[in-house]
């Protein structure tokens, strides 16, 4: 494990906690869970600090699983009491998810940060697009698809999220409103899924990051404890502050820039890596 000193440390504090404060703040204007916001700007708070980059996207990733622990359990909660999860859905895709959850973890664990980089740039600069580019309303079919591509689906979405450290929701919401899923259904059952992915996520992190080298301070795996501690109540603080701010913007432009927040990211990783 890394060393750092007291400045070091406090100076790791102050970024995660500004990383929780940031990723309230936006998942509240849009909308969207943290982890699509957690990863990048964590992954690029690490990077300034001087962490190694070969664990850079690791830590990222697993930390950010973690807090889905925590922000997750409350949101799907919320969204159950309120009759907003699909729990039919969730009982025919609990075991394909939770399959792509155990092989992406397995993948995730064995691969360079720089292949965990590329995933996520690739999903970002697709999401992205997927914002910009697609009218609300427009659906493939009005409702979901038959065997294997329903499981199918299932399984990509467990798969690919959890080796991007997100939830879930980026990738389940479209996908669902593509069917023609209504958006508030869409959205509590992705909260739910997010707990599918998280809970052996961040085992899977735990696990495969024990004993590497040059991990920052007070990491348990992959997953670092002064983040998990810090970005948790400072995300949950400032959501509110998003929600409010996200009443006096045009919807419109908010999907835009965040839209491009996303592309910036993606590209800036894809530049990282490649060149």
């Amino acid at each position: 494990m890394a060393d750092f000193d007291i400045g070091s440390l406090l100076l790791l504090g102050t970024a995660l906690l500004g990383t929780g404060v940031i990723a309230g703040i936006i998942a509240g204007l849009l909308g969207v869970g943290g982890g699509i916001v957690i990863v990048p700007v964590l992954y690029h708070m690490l990077l300034a600090l001087g962490v190694d980059e070969q664990v850079v996207m690791h830590i990222a990733v697993g930390t950010s699983l973690a807090t889905i622990l925590g922000t997750g359990t409350s949101s799907a909660l919320a969204h159950y009491r309120r009759g907003g999860v699909d729990v039919d859905l969730l009982k025919r895709w609990w075991l394909p998810i939770a399959i792509g959850v155990v092989t992406g973890s397995i993948v995730g664990g064995n691969v360079s940060g720089n292949v965990l980089s590329l995933i996520f740039a690739t999903v970002a600069l697709a999401v992205a697009l997927n914002m910009i580019l697609r009218k609300d309303g427009v659906s493939l079919a009005t409702k979901l698809p038959g065997t294997p591509i329903k499981e199918t689906l299932g399984f990509f979405i467990g798969s690919i999220s959890v080796m991007m450290g997100i939830g879930g929701g980026t990738l389940s919401v479209p996908i669902l409103t593509l069917f023609s899923y209504p958006i508030r259904l869409a959205v509590g059952t992705a909260s739910a899924i997010g707990l599918l992915i998280a809970v052996p996520g961040t085992i899977g992190a735990i696990y495969y990051g024990l004993g590497v080298e040059a991990r920052p301070p007070w990491s348990l795996g992959y997953v670092n404890l002064i983040g998990f501690l810090l970005i948790i109540p400072a995300s949950t603080l400032s959501a509110p502050l998003g929600a409010r701010i996200a009443h006096t913007i045009n919807p419109r432009a908010l999907k835009i820039v965040f839209a491009l927040f996303l592309a910036f990211t993606g590209l800036r990783m894809f530049y990282d890596v490649l060149l």
